[in-house]
């Protein structure tokens, strides 16, 4: 007898191991047709960036090498999912659609009317968790009431957890024609032109088989000095699981698994408390969904944020500041789509506080730019160091770039390493050449010889604006 068809339907989820969809299919006894839809333009006004296509891109064609060693292969559409979805159930008479939740704003109320449209025609609609340790709902205070603070989510996550098992990818699939409407992961548009993202991949694998190699060697190089080193910037001592997990290439569940029986427990439990900013994130934005564009703390709107300068707005896109640990950020996300997490710190301060530009301007070039964009980290992140958001950093705590960097990256080796024109002075030198002799700054080129702005001076200008606001009622 013919099982009926379930279309699992993949977005952010490019994964067979740990799949809830494939695993709920097989279970009620159908035949799941896997099937990719190309729909930026429901993301609404957070469409994903440039560098996020680019991950994607490959990310897709290893889901489908993975898919057809399995007898299967991913049936790519474009256009309106509900449309794509209805079209293709009409044309394999399936019974059933299955995807994993996401939980931007936008999409959770795409999702909504899509589950509402499908079951309408009788079809079985199902969302799963294949993302999250915990959905953003499932935890609260005693008051009923969103977190809005880290600590207390967290201690709350600890004393709810209960380990998911982890699920083998299966062997086989089902083999499916092509569908009327099909296209081609190529013909989607999501390579670059010209290629600038060329240079990522000799830093990046995208694909669950990739992930499953970043995490083999986080656990055996990086993981047993984490907690004293992932501040470092110039030692690999950090997962660089982000864009892995944004992408659901792995599961965080198998991460925490995996880490089991990896390194000191103190160790491991600095880096899982790590993917719990990631959940709490996701909290965050599930319950204040206005937060990608507004200020989670009212009083920050009417701060006197600064017209931005298209000249200082550029010279901090391009790593042209003349602050070398925020130019070797900078450049290192030109360079590979992502940055050093101590460092998107640094760099995000000197543009809010030093140069007193909103922090939309920074979520956006970041959101265009990073392989691991993700809304609710991206988000949290620069509300975060604003100091406008949930759980935020004070505004008059400003980051010192100079004394950051010989904290972090003692010798300068981070900044050797994306400054190359600062390599030739004395390694504590590259941290405020400005402050070196003339002699050892001859070899800088067209480096700038000073920062854009005075540090000292912009962050008390930061300090007399943040004191001139109205007290918080």
């Amino acid at each position: 007898m013919t099982r009926p068809t379930a279309l699992i339907w993949f977005r952010s989820d490019l994964r067979l191991r740990d799949q809830p969809t494939l695993h709920a299919a097989l279970r009620a006894g159908f035949a799941p047709l896997p099937v990719y839809i190309h729909a930026p333009h429901e993301d609404g006004a957070w469409m994903p960036g440039a560098a996020s296509g680019a991950w994607r891109h490959r990310s897709l064609i290893a889901l489908d090498a993975e898919l057809r060693q399995r007898g299967s292969r991913l049936h790519v559409f474009a256009g309106d999912s509900l449309a794509a979805l209805q079209a293709a159930a009409a044309a394999t008479g399936a019974a059933a659609v299955f995807w994993n939740r996401r939980h931007e704003p936008a999409i959770e109320a795409r999702d909504t009317d899509i589950r509402r449209a499908l079951r309408a025609q009788g079809l079985r609609a199902e969302a799963w968790n294949g993302s999250l340790l915990f959905e953003p709902w499932q935890l609260e205070t005693r008051a009923g009431d969103p977190y809005r603070v880290f600590t207390p989510f967290w201690k709350a996550a600890l004393a709810a957890w209960k380990p998911q098992p982890t699920l083998h990818a299966p062997d086989q699939l089902p083999h499916f024609d092509a569908l009327p409407g099909e296209t081609t992961i190529d013909a989607l548009g999501l390579q670059p032109t010209p290629r600038w993202d060329e240079s990522f991949w000799h830093h990046w694998t995208p694909g669950e088989r990739g992930a499953e190699a970043a995490l083999e060697e986080f656990a055996a190089a990086g993981l047993h000095d984490y907690n004293s080193g992932r501040d470092r910037p110039d030692r690999a001592l950090t997962s660089r699981m982000s864009p892995h997990l944004h992408f659901g290439e792995i599961a965080p569940w198998r991460i925490v698994e995996t880490l089991a029986d990896a390194g000191p427990p103190d160790e491991r439990a600095a880096y899982v408390r790590e993917l719990g900013w990631r959940e709490f994130a996701h909290h965050v934005l599930h319950h204040f969904p206005q937060t990608p564009d507004a200020n989670f703390n009212p009083r920050f709107d009417d701060f006197p944020w600064l017209q931005p300068d298209p000249a200082l707005l550029q010279a901090w896109q391009r790593g042209r500041t003349g602050v070398p640990i925020v130019d070797a950020g900078m450049r290192e996300l030109w360079a590979t789509g992502w940055m050093h997490n101590r460092v998107r710190m640094i760099v995000a301060s000197f543009l809010t506080k030093n140069l007193r530009i909103h922090w939309r301007h920074g979520a956006r070039w970041f959101w265009d730019t990073l392989v691991d964009a993700d809304l609710a980290n991206n988000t949290l992140g620069w509300q975060w160091v604003a100091g406008t958001g949930v759980d935020a950093a004070p505004y008059f705590r400003v980051f010192n770039p100079v004394l950051q960097a010989r904290k972090f990256d003692p010798q300068g080796e981070y900044i050797a390493r994306w400054v190359p024109e600062l390599r030739a002075l004395p390694a504590k030198a590259r941290h405020a050449p400005w402050e070196a002799a003339a002699a050892e700054r001859a070899g800088m080129g067209d480096y700038p010889a000073r920062p854009v702005v005075d540090l000292a001076a912009s962050r008390a200008g930061a300090l007399e604006a943040f004191g001139g606001m109205r007290p918080q009622r």
